[in-house]
């Protein structure tokens, strides 16, 4: 796959102690964090320590290369859980790297790139957020244009025990979440197609 020997922002391999921040949820991604040893706590932080923790990596490891791939913002908190041996990577000379494979190999490190992405901030919203911020998470993500619901609109188009399955709750929470979002007039109509008359009010909900 891809060569560990790429370019590198530091002339030597920095070294990092155990309990450093090294990736911050919500940060731009500059460059790509390779692990080459050490282990790595993957979460989300409050006050500066992984309160809600979604996995641990150990080197050697691309640590969140799916964000730089896609240019999206970290969707997660990492913190060294021992003392790390790190190599940082540009995203342009990662990237380039990408590009310089062949047409198929790239179309499929870019549909697991997605699919990591996707699969992270699920884990991420399960634990960080409550029910009714999944939910408004969830409804913002699949919102399409709907001129008859006269603005934006989300179709259901899986069962709604599948929709809660997704958002790692039960069918009868989904249902009565549904049902506080339309009493406080955040969604609209029934169904299987939810008018979003309120999108900034359910952005707020979501913390998003």
């Amino acid at each position: 796959m891809l060569d560990t020997s790429l370019p590198l922002l530091s002339e030597a391999a920095a070294c990092q102690e155990a309990g450093t921040v090294l990736l911050r949820r919500g940060d731009s991604v500059d460059r790509i964090v390779h692990v080459m040893q050490g282990r790595v706590v993957l979460g989300v932080m409050t006050q500066g320590e992984i309160t809600h923790q979604l996995g641990v990596v150990e080197g050697p490891f691309w640590l969140e290369a799916a964000s730089g791939l896609l240019g999206l913002p970290h969707a997660l908190d990492a913190v060294a859980e021992t003392p790390v041996q790190l190599q940082y990577v540009s995203v342009p000379d990662f990237v380039a790297q990408v590009k310089a494979l062949p047409e198929a190999s790239q179309n499929l490190l870019m549909d697991m790139a997605r699919s990591q992405r996707q699969q992270t901030e699920l884990g991420v919203s399960r634990l960080a957020k409550d029910a009714d911020a999944r939910c408004a998470e969830w409804l913002l993500r699949h919102a399409e244009t709907n001129a008859l619901a006269g603005g934006l609109a989300v179709t259901l188009r899986e069962r709604k025990r599948t929709i809660a399955a997704q958002l790692g709750i039960a069918p009868e929470t989904f249902s009565r979440v549904l049902r506080h979002l339309r009493e406080r007039q955040l969604i609209s109509g029934g169904g299987r197609v939810l008018g979003l008359p309120n999108p900034q009010a359910l952005r707020d909900l979501a913390g998003v």
